[in-house]
């Protein structure tokens, strides 16, 4: 707007003549003298570029605020998800405590080992009769070997390298004496010593043998593990032998550079305890009636060929 009477310079170049006309511009209460038409145009553009400006800086505020605002809201989103998705907290283990001291081996340091520690650890294991109480047989020390190894093998005492049990009845359970792995099954009549099933035990340093068996039932095999007290047999008089008996063998070889030394295994015997069949006899193993002849302990031929079979 245009005007005179107002004692003020021109806004854009400063002072102005006294009788020159001037040229106001209000703005709101503010009022801005001018002292030409370009002066003025000058002024307005400054003015409008000034409110651009505020107007972007409010704008730019605005969109700070709602990004703040929005941050927020989305922080708090995410860790409410967050949260309900976090599996949950695995528990600490418990540290693992260092491995125990392997045990020191039964034997040593010297080797092989001595009598005195093979009487001890046969002292501390779980042995049992071979055959069925309840009265304890007595067992007759004798000096015969049947196995196979009996050329490369030596008695620890000469004339004790088993003992020969039973023979009161054929067809006897016969009972592994120790836990072990059956090592070996001869299964033929005519062999030396007759039916017969070798034991190892303690990882093949120990053995026990079971000769003149009148059968060996089927599911007994190689490689197969058996407990002490399991019936791996029945006594009988295959290989020759002239009455029923079981011949029972003891012995150890700790290492294959060293001979097979047989036990005499009756002074051990004497403590083993005895198994009794739950049924009292054999007779719940063979499931048939047993002769008159068997009861003399010399049964028919035809009674041992069933037995055979049922085994």
């Amino acid at each position: 707007m245009s005007g005179s009477g107002v004692n003020q310079g021109c806004a854009i170049c400063g002072d102005i003549p006294f009788d020159a006309e001037r040229r106001v511009l209000v703005v709101g209460k503010r009022r801005e003298v001018y002292c030409s038409q370009a002066c003025l145009r000058t002024g307005v553009r400054k003015l409008k570029i000034a409110r651009r400006k505020a107007r972007l800086r409010g704008a730019a505020a605005l969109l700070s605020l709602a990004l703040v605002a929005g941050g927020v809201g989305w922080g708090r989103h995410w860790l409410r998800h967050h949260h309900r998705r976090q599996p949950a907290p695995v528990a600490t283990p418990a540290p693992i405590a260092p491995p125990a001291a392997p045990e020191e081996p039964p034997f040593g340091p010297h080797w092989p080992p001595t009598d005195d520690e093979w009487q001890q650890e046969f002292a501390h294991a779980a042995w049992v009769d071979p055959l069925p109480g309840p009265e304890r047989r007595r067992p007759a020390s004798c000096k015969q070997l049947f196995a196979p190894e009996a050329a490369h093998a030596r008695c620890r005492e000469a004339g004790r390298c088993g003992v020969d049990l039973g023979g009161e009845l054929w067809g006897e359970h016969v009972y592994a004496a120790l836990d072990g792995v059956v090592e070996r099954l001869q299964r033929s009549d005519g062999a030396p010593g007759g039916l017969s099933v070798r034991i190892a035990h303690w990882g093949g340093a120990v053995f026990t043998q079971y000769f003149h068996l009148a059968a060996i039932p089927s599911r007994i095999t190689v490689g197969m593990r058996v407990e002490a007290g399991e019936v791996i047999g029945l006594v009988g008089d295959s290989g020759g032998a002239p009455r029923p008996h079981l011949h029972f063998a003891l012995s150890v070889r700790p290492s294959s550079a060293l001979p097979e030394v047989y036990w005499d295994p009756a002074p051990l015997m004497a403590e083993w305890p005895l198994h009794t069949p739950g049924r009292g006899s054999v007779a719940g193993l063979v499931s048939i009636e047993a002769p008159p002849e068997r009861i003399a302990g010399f049964p028919s031929p035809q009674h041992r060929a069933a037995v055979r079979r049922a085994h």
